[in-house]
């Protein structure tokens, strides 16, 4: 990590919006996210408890990915007849890598999804990584794919070259970074792992990059 552009990027950013994501401005810019929201209608509906019921958990999961503002309007509906495609034993290892994903083995759990949307050419990093993000906000991060590659890339994130294909390896050393970066910054750009890749992006975008 190039930690002088990191901090030049907080600087910048906090010179603009003084209490960062706490700033009028900014949380204006970010209500149409309603991410405090989602996040608390997602833990509510992926509770431990509820995974005994796998259609449930299936129908829950097209639900809260259809009111996404961070998923594409081309990937809702392609998920959506994804889920209406699967027969039932589909249904019961996508409910199984997904409850694993949240609450027990991670990197089965990631495998297991990854292989259900393999098997309808859907492996998104996008569709992958939402759902995660709002259950775990400060643990897990949100990949978007021109995001992610233009971080690596102005950031000089070590080992770390961006690939269309998920895979966990991928993914979790990406994430251990972004983790390390919201560490050397203000609270105020990361209260949550989706905030704060909005601060990385919009910094990007500041810098034209």
């Amino acid at each position: 990590m190039n930690l002088k552009k990191l901090k030049q990027a907080e600087a910048s950013f906090l010179a603009n919006y003084p209490k960062g994501f706490g700033d009028p401005e900014i949380k204006e810019m970010v209500k149409k996210h309603n991410l405090n929201r989602m996040i608390v209608q997602i833990q509510e509906s992926f509770v431990k408890v509820n995974f005994k019921n796998s259609r449930v958990i299936a129908d829950d999961m097209v639900r809260h990915i259809g009111r996404s503002s961070m998923i594409s309007l081309y990937e809702k509906p392609k998920f959506r007849e994804l889920v209406k495609s699967l027969n039932y034993a589909e249904i019961e290892a996508l409910c199984s890598g997904f409850r694993n994903m949240l609450h027990g083995e991670k990197k089965i759990g990631f495998e297991m999804v990854l292989s259900i949307l393999q098997s309808r050419k859907l492996a998104k990093w996008s569709l992958l990584t939402i759902l995660p993000v709002y259950f775990h906000p400060h643990d897990e991060v949100f990949v978007k794919p021109t995001t992610a590659k233009k971080v690596i890339e102005y950031f000089e994130l070590s080992e770390l070259q961006y690939r269309p294909q998920p895979n966990w390896e991928f993914y979790e050393a990406y994430r251990r970074q972004i983790l390390d970066m919201a560490s050397h910054v203000s609270p105020s750009l990361s209260p949550n792992n989706a905030a704060f890749t909005g601060f990385l992006m919009m910094s990007l975008g500041a810098l034209k990059i």
